[in-house]
């Protein structure tokens, strides 16, 4: 179910994205003279530097709108994420997690908490992406760096929803997390990756990243309680 909402929902919202980026794209070149000027000096390399210039910028807001439809789109589903989670640990361990309405609402609080907590801080950084995507040449790395922005902060969300059933504050989390950033990193590039492949790796794409988390620290819960 969340993969079949989620796929749905990416779809309609990239495609409403995509039109609005390359419209403001447009209007900022329009309102600032760049494109009456490139226009007249009929530079074929200041045009082509632009030109990049325009699509690294488009690329830029598009990972940004995406962000933002990503934490919607965890807080939405929290209660799904943080079910699927206790569920995984439930298989792994052979028996089964008693049902607890209380500790539910709790998890889907924390889980909403932290993706709140998480978009701010990405946003923060993204505009800071924005602005350094403006300089020619040097900005055309900034994709690079807004990707594993993304990947860091999706993935820390997913690991969350362990980390809360394990019992950890949510500074524990964020101090465990922030030391432990191969994991979090890991987990939401097989994320990413997975939407080259077309509607299926869209559907599988978010039950993996909370599996997969879960799994990761499984290891680590055993060796705390060895």
């Amino acid at each position: 179910m969340p993969g079949i909402l989620y796929t749905a929902l990416f779809l309609v919202t990239m495609y409403i994205f995509g039109s609005t980026s390359s419209n403001a794209i447009e209007w900022i070149a329009l309102k600032t003279g760049l494109k009456n000027w490139l226009d007249k000096d009929d530079s074929g390399w200041f045009g082509f530097i632009f030109t990049m210039g325009g699509l690294i910028l488009w690329i830029i807001l598009m990972l940004f709108y995406f962000s933002l439809f990503k934490y919607i789109f965890l807080i939405v589903c929290s209660p799904l994420f943080s079910y699927l989670s206790e569920k995984t640990e439930a298989i792994i361990e052979g028996k089964k997690f008693p049902f607890n309405p209380l500790q539910l609402l709790k998890d889907i609080i924390r889980g909403i908490k932290i993706a709140v907590r998480n978009s701010l801080w990405q946003t923060v950084y993204i505009l800071s992406i924005v602005l350094f995507s403006l300089i020619p040449i040097i900005g055309w790395l900034t994709p690079i760096m807004a990707i594993l922005i993304e990947c860091y902060y999706y993935g820390f969300s997913m690991l969350d929803y362990s980390m809360e059933r394990n019992k950890k504050s949510e500074a524990e989390s964020v101090f465990f997390i922030s030391n432990h950033k191969g994991l979090a990193l890991g987990n939401g590039m097989m994320f990413y990756l997975m939407h080259f492949i077309p509607i299926l790796g869209w559907i599988l794409a978010p039950t993996y990243a909370v599996v997969a988390a879960t799994l990761s620290l499984y290891p680590l819960k055993q060796k705390a309680e060895a």
